[in-house]
Order: structure tokens, then sequence, then C-alpha cells
């Protein structure tokens, strides 16, 4: 009938014919119908032969719609009616392929093993079709592929797998443009318990890598490593040294296009450093562990490659809000104040903000890099601290904007781990040479000492455990004299008085006893600079909060003079019980006079000899002795019984001739000290004892103030 309509080129009956069979019988309420009416449609497709596509709308469509019917064999029947059809039609039934896709993707699925059977001939059929047509509209077909690669059964994977790796074979398909697209639903593919499927995945995935390795010009890297991250994750070793292994070839691919994502990159990394360590609750115990934890080592190596000098420039993206009216602000001296805003803006321009931004997101890779600091594994916090240290040798002008938690972190994970753990990677990694200091600008300078106060002070327990660590690093790396300068003048301007004396007695123990500091105390026991001579009196100005503080520190800068005035001006006050001597202040004293006989105070010991203002050191020194007496339970206050020894004018021929032989020694610097002197007449010492007893009655008005609040 129909080849007899064909020859009649009777267009109208054969759409009639097609119409009983897609509505009447296929559509029909009847089961046998509905069978009758798919083997129809197939017959008159056959019938059609090469002249079918003009009707393939009307042959496929009523079929489609048997292959969801609830009837198992009427599903059969529509399967095998559908194969007869594409088979005659090839690649006219393109421009319906995704509607044909959807229901062969769920004939996969389908409970009946026949029907699942009859969907494979049809499958390899389309298969066959698509490789072979150069009209086949990828476009069109990768949204609906996206929805089916998250499918949850086995079969369904199975076919999509297939198809993949159909498509990615085709020389004139470019599935790389599109693996963003399907890159996700493939892992999650991977983590099948099925181990046909997951070989086909893995091997499906190697071919992707494959072709990656030979075009990275047409991979979007950045559109695929968000994929990469999440399932790094993953609990499956295999898809987690998977993603991994794709991280290794992306980084050393792409160059700095992944420098955004560096935070994400290692926070799924880092963890996994510790895979060799068989303690470790998280690490693998199969075959993939050793690979894991290797791979890692290699992205982690080739992304801290990729951050390099040229991140510390700044950048036009982003403005950077402006600290002016920040709570660190709130400690600040007026003077600071002033400067540190008029270097942060512009010159001739009134800002309120600098616009800096980079390449590298600093501020999430550093979050990252904070929280794996308190990773139970050692080998991850010392990779941590590794990359800490390569921040601030590659981009030390970005690092000190960093916010100061990250230090109550490191010193975290360095007490967790011993101080060697944080010394270890910077012996070791390349770090900034002996001798040297980082520049830094002062803008930045200042906001860091800014934060950095304010994390001590929010922290007590930080800074008794870690304070002196952080400060002597800090000193090492950046200059010792501008740290105490800042440090001095906020102090100064600090509401927590208890909190500023507690600083200044830390700040004082450090200078006096740590080599760090040696060039600094050098500096302020000669006291032979313009420079030298600031700097003692903007650390004499805070120093005043503690009183045992500044009575050392005027014995370090060889003021003995201005000592005595101290000390009698503590006697004053002591005697009018307008200053307290509690337990804390003799046990302040009582480690003067330790220090006192250590090597640090050597040369003090030696003016006790010979010395212009000898008369005025030995009182100096008879006072701290005197404050703790042996009855009070301070054994170093025997120190006062040596005193007068040393200090008889020396009488016998040995004091005699060594007093002459340090004469012959102290001549070639007579003229060193002339210029010290002549520095040290420049200040005034009347204003800094007036400042020093200003500061005093402060903290006495504080202390009722302070004891209402308990």
């Amino acid at each position: 009938m129909v080849k007899d309509f064909m020859s009649k080129d009777n267009v109208t009956q054969i759409r009639k014919l097609l119409k009983l069979l897609g509505q009447d019988f296929a559509l029909s309420h009847n089961a046998n119908s509905r069978k009758g009416g798919v083997i129809g449609l197939a017959a008159i497709a056959l019938a059609l032969g090469k002249d079918s596509g003009p009707y393939v709308d009307d042959l496929v469509k009523p079929i489609l719609a048997c292959l969801s019917d609830s009837d198992c064999r009427v599903r059969y029947y529509a399967s095998e009616a559908l194969y007869n059809v594409v088979k005659v039609a090839r690649g006219a039934v393109l421009p319906i392929f995704n509607d044909i896709f959807d229901c062969l993707s769920k004939l996969a699925a389908d409970p009946d093993q026949n029907v699942r059977n009859g969907s494979e001939l049809l499958d390899r059929l389309l298969k066959d079709i698509v490789t072979e047509s150069s009209s086949f509209d990828l476009v069109a077909f990768m949204p609906l592929l996206r929805e089916r690669v998250y499918t949850k059964n086995n079969f369904a994977r199975t076919f999509v797998v297939s198809w993949v790796s159909v498509m990615n074979s085709v020389p004139d398909i470019d599935m790389l443009i599109f693996l963003p697209e399907i890159l996700d639903g493939l892992f999650y593919i991977l983590e099948d318990p099925s181990v046909e499927l997951k070989k086909m995945c893995e091997t499906t995935l190697s071919e992707f890598l494959r072709n990656i390795l030979k075009h990275p010009d047409r991979v979007d890297f950045a559109a695929m490593i968000r994929n990469l991250i999440v399932h790094s994750h993953s609990s499956e070793e295999l898809v987690q040294y998977t993603a991994i292994s794709w991280m290794r070839e992306f980084v050393a691919l792409s160059g700095r296009t992944l420098l955004p994502h560096a935070a994400g990159i290692l926070e799924a990394i880092l963890p996994t450093l510790s895979y060799d360590d068989p303690r470790r609750p998280e690490s693998p115990s199969h075959a993939h562990a050793a690979d894991i934890r290797e791979t890692a080592k290699a992205v982690n190596m080739r992304l801290m490659q990729l951050v390099t000098e040229e991140d510390d420039q700044p950048s036009s993206r982003g403005p950077v809000a402006s600290d002016s009216d920040s709570p660190a602000a709130r400690g600040l001296g007026l003077g600071l104040q002033q400067r540190i805003a008029g270097e942060l803006q512009p010159d001739g321009i009134n800002a309120t903000a600098v616009p800096v931004a980079t390449e590298l997101e600093l501020t999430p890779l550093v979050n990252v890099l904070t929280r794996q600091l308190m990773h139970v594994s050692m080998q991850t916090r010392i990779a941590v601290l590794r990359w800490f240290l390569h921040l601030f040798t590659k981009i030390p002008n970005k690092v000190v904007l960093l916010d100061l938690e990250v230090l109550a972190e490191i010193s975290s994970s360095s007490a967790a781990g011993g101080s060697g753990a944080l010394k270890r990677p910077i012996s070791g990694g390349g770090s900034v040479p002996a001798g040297d200091t980082v520049a830094v600008p002062n803008c930045y300078f200042g906001k860091f000492m800014l934060s950095l106060l304010d994390l001590f002070q929010s922290d007590l327990q930080l800074l008794e455990d870690r304070g002196s660590f952080i400060i002597r690093q800090l000193c090492v790396l950046l200059s010792a004299e501008d740290i105490y300068q800042s440090l001095s003048e906020i102090l100064l301007g600090r509401e927590d008085l208890r909190f500023a004396a507690h600083m200044v007695q830390t700040l004082n123990t450090i200078l006096l006893t740590s080599t760090e500091l040696f060039e600094l105390r050098n500096q302020l026991k000669d006291l032979n600079t313009k420079e030298s001579c600031s700097l003692f009196c903007c650390l004499y100005r805070s120093w005043c909060h503690n009183p045992v503080a500044t009575i050392s520190l005027c014995l370090l800068t060889q003021n003995y003079e201005h000592t005595c005035s101290l000390l009698h001006l503590f006697r004053n006050l002591y005697h009018s019980s307008d200053m307290e001597v509690t337990v804390e202040f003799l046990t302040e004293i009582d480690k003067l006079v330790q220090l006192i006989e250590s090597p640090i105070f050597t040369y003090l010991r030696l003016q006790l000899l010979d010395s212009p203002q000898q008369s005025y050191l030995v009182k100096s020194l008879y006072g701290p002795a005197h404050a703790t007496a042996p009855e009070r339970g301070f054994p170093h206050a025997a120190h006062k019984a040596r005193l007068p020894a040393a200090s008889v004018p020396a009488a016998d021929g040995y004091w005699h001739h060594y007093s002459k032989t340090m004469k012959l020694t102290y001549k070639h610097i007579t003229a060193e000290n002339n210029n010290a002197e002549r520095c040290k007449s420049e200040i005034n010492f009347q204003e800094l004892l007036e400042h020093f007893q200003k500061v005093q009655e402060s903290h006495k008005k504080a202390k009722p103030a302070a004891r209402l609040k308990f």
C-alpha cells in the first residue's frame, strides 16, 4: 500500500496512514493496539526506505511515546520498531536526536532485561550514525548529556560514559570545549561501586587527559579546576588520586591562569601530604596512598612556583578600604595617626582607599593556610609554613596586610610541634639572606603594628606564651628599630594602661636579653647620633608605663644621672603613698638586678672602676638593690653588698695602676664619647621626668576604676 502511494506520489494518503497508526493505534488504551501501531509504523518506514526523511516526525514520535509505556512488552516492541525506523532514516533522525537519546537513556536503565537488550541494538546504531555524520548538533546535545551524566542508575551511567567515550573518539567532534559541562558528572560516576563501570570511566577520563596534554590551547582550565578541587576531597581513593593528577597537569599547563584558585587547590592537597603516615586517621591504607601523596607534593611545588615577585605589584582591580576608622586605630597616638594617614594617600589626592588587587587572591589563600596550620600532620604544617615563608619572600608588601590572626595560628602550630617546626622550613626553604631585612612601605608597616598590638591585647595568653617569639622573629625579618619605635608610639596612645605596662615589660625584656636585638642595644647604649637619641626619647615616653623598664632603659643608655632622678622620684612617691610597691614591682626589680650582673651590662660594671659618671652610676645601682631587701625573700639583693667594694675610690697601688690602664684604653673612643655627650645634651630630661610623673599619675587614677569593674 505504502509503495503504491509512493509510486503515485500520494503524500496525503501516506500521512493519513501515519496518523491512523500513530494516533489511533500507537496511542490507544489497548496494549495490543499499541504494539500493532508501532509495528505498523516500522513497516511504513521500511516501505519508504530512503524517502522516509520527510516523515521522520510522524514515524518516530508515536514510537517514543510507547517507550515510556507501563507494559514492558510494549516498550520492547517500541524499541524494536524504533531501531527499524532509525536504520532506514539514519541521518534524517538527527534533528530529533535529543528526543531519541532521552528515551534511549531511560531504556538503558529499564528494569526489564529484554527491553535493555533491545535498546542496545538501537544504541549502537545511533552511535554509528553520529560518528559518520558531519551535521550532528553537539551544542544542542550537551545540555541533555550534562543532565543525564548525573544519573544514579548503574546501567544509565554505563550508557552515558559509553556515549562520552564514543564522541571523544570522533576526530570531527571537539569534546574538550564541552568537557567542563560533564567533567563533574564523570567524577561522580567514577565513585560507582561497579568495577567495570569504574574502569570504563577511568579509561574515558584518561583519554580526555591525553587530549588535554596534546591540545592545551583548547582547554578552559579555570572552568574545570573547581570540579577537580571538589573531587580531590573525595573519600574514594581513585577519585581523589585522579582529581589530584589532573590538578598536577592543569597547574603545569595553564601557568598563572589558576592562581586565583590557589586557595582551593591548597585546601585540597595540603591534608594529603600526610598520607605516608599510617597513624593519621585520614591516611588511605591501599595502593593509591603513596601516589596521592607524591602527586600532591608535585602540585604544591608547581603552584608555589607560580607566585613570583610580580604578584607584589599593585593592580587596578578592587579597592582596599581605609583603616582610619578601624578598631585598630583607636590605640594610635595622634602623630602616628597623621603619619599613616598621609602615607596612605597619593600626592595631592584626597583618598580614603588605595586600590590594591592582584591575580593572586591572597585573602582566601591565607585563610586556607591558617586553617591548615592546625592540621594534625607535621608534614602539612611544615608545608604551610613554607608557603608563608614563600609569600613573605615574594610578596612582602601584600603579606603585611594579612590578618594578624595568622601570627596566632603560626604560634599555636609552632607550640604544638616545637619552635623547630617553624625554623626548619625557614632555614631550608630559601629565605631572607642573613643580616638583611625586608623593606616594607610605612603605610603597611604601621597597619601591621596596629593589628599586632590589637591581637596581643585581645589574647593576653598569646602574648604571654608566644609574644616574645613573634616579636623576635619580626625583628630578624624587618627593622628592629622601626618595630620598636612604631610599637612605642602606638602604646603611648593606648587607653588600656594595664596592657600598655605589660606590653612595655615584654618589649623591654626582649630588648635587654635577645640576641636578635644586639645591634639595637648597641645603638641605644652609645646614643651618639640624633637618630639614636630620638629613638631613646620615643621609647622612654611609652616605657614610662612601667617604672622598672624605664630604669633599665636609662641604665642601658648610660643616662645614670637621670636614673638617679627617677629613683629619687620613686622614693618621694613611695613616702607620699602615691606609688604602690607590689610583689610584681619587687619581682621586676629583682630581675633587673640579675640583668645587671649578666654579660649584657658588662660595660656598666666596668664603668664602676673608672668613669666620669661613677658617682651617679653607683647611686643608680644602689637604688634597685635597696628596693629588694634580703628579708623580703629576694636573694639577688646581695648584689648591693658588693657595690661598696667596687665603688670605693682606688687608693692602693693595684687600683691606681688599673685606673691608669683603663684611661689609656678609653683614649681612642674619647671623640666618640664627646659626640655622644653633645647629642645627649639636646635631650630635655626634665621634660621626660615630668612625662614620667604624668603617666604614673594616670596609672594611679586608673586603678580605682579597674577595681570597680571587677
